[in-house]
């Protein structure tokens, strides 16, 4: 079979999500306590005659339907280091991605009994836990500018099942570290945010792989029609800078690259005397290179769970009362 290979980290997916960290992207609420629900969707393919690994099999024509959540707890400290002010996050996601490949040309699934013989069809969508992610940030504020420094950690203790399609579980450690800054005018309503980031890889050890490291930069720019409603759009560009190595990258070196582009609509409104802040973000992703390509959905939803009094929160007033 003719199949050309095409590789993007492991399986042509990568940690980092086009257009996650925006909009308001810069900003840090004031010291509390906040809950974070992020549901993900993805459709996308692999296709035109290409081959990708996942979890250890060569596959091509691949079509991959994601649907994720990513749970978070963000404990905003009242502790300021230089200036900013300390934040903790504790990330735990889980999923369910259904992936079919029109044509199996190597790995486990051909001695399993779910999967089948060389060339075949084969399909996989398996419920599973992700990766837990921790994270630290500082934040700092000057009247309308935010500005944030941030660390995350991906850690391999997931559900990962070494030898299938689906796993939402990356198995290897991630580090990612990024920078984003935010402008919001509460007076002309409108926000303006840039964040860009290196993610950096290690070696997922059920399949020998080690993906490539990573340059991501997303930014958004968006309109408040009213105090509890905005719109605005947003793009975002993912490139990989290092090629994939190691035993299990059979495939060769390859780097990908994706631009995305698309827009949100975000409200704000309380429930049981709770703000909540609800937002909806679309992207395409378009200029594509040694990768899938689709469209990804995010539907965010989040509050607070305890705010800190307004004495310990005074330095944070000018900050909430822009929400």
């Amino acid at each position: 079979m003719a199949s050309s290979a095409a590789e993007a980290a492991e399986g042509g997916l990568s940690f980092y999500i086009e257009g996650q960290a925006v909009p308001l992207g810069g900003v840090v609420p004031p010291p509390g306590l906040y809950f974070d629900s992020d549901t993900y969707f993805y459709n996308g393919k692999f296709g035109g005659n290409r081959t990708t690994q996942l979890g250890g099999n060569i596959v091509g024509n691949v079509n991959a339907n994601i649907v994720a959540n990513f749970a978070t707890a963000l404990w905003v400290t009242p502790v300021q280091v230089l200036g900013g002010d300390l934040a903790f996050a504790f990330v735990m996601p889980f999923g369910e991605p259904a992936v079919r490949a029109g044509v199996l040309l190597d790995g486990p699934l051909i001695n399993r009994a779910r999967g089948g013989p060389l060339g075949a069809s084969v399909s996989d969508a398996t419920l599973n836990p992700g990766d837990p992610i921790v994270s630290a940030s500082l934040g700092w504020h000057s009247g309308n500018w935010h500005w944030k420094l941030a660390g995350v950690l991906s850690i391999p203790g997931g559900g990962y099942e070494p030898g299938e399609l689906s796993n939402i579980a990356l198995n290897r450690y991630i580090g990612d570290i990024s920078a984003a800054a935010t402008y919001l005018d509460p007076a002309l309503g409108i926000e303006l945010s840039a964040a860009a980031g290196f993610t950096l890889n290690g070696t997922n050890p059920a399949t020998r792989y080690t993906s490539g490291d990573e340059f991501h930069v997303d930014v958004s720019a968006s309109k408040y029609l009213t105090k509890e409603l905005s719109v605005g759009v947003i793009a975002s560009h993912y490139q990989q800078f290092t090629g994939d190595s190691g035993p299990g990258a059979r495939l060769g070196p390859f780097k990908g690259r994706v631009t995305a582009v698309g827009g949100t609509v975000g409200l704000t409104a309380p429930f049981a005397g709770i703000p909540v802040s609800a937002r909806i973000k679309i992207l395409r992703e378009v200029e594509v290179e040694n990768r899938f390509q689709g469209t990804i959905g995010f539907l965010e939803v989040s509050f607070p769970l305890w705010v800190a009094p307004p004495k310990a929160a005074q330095e944070a007033k000018p900050l909430m009362a822009k929400f």
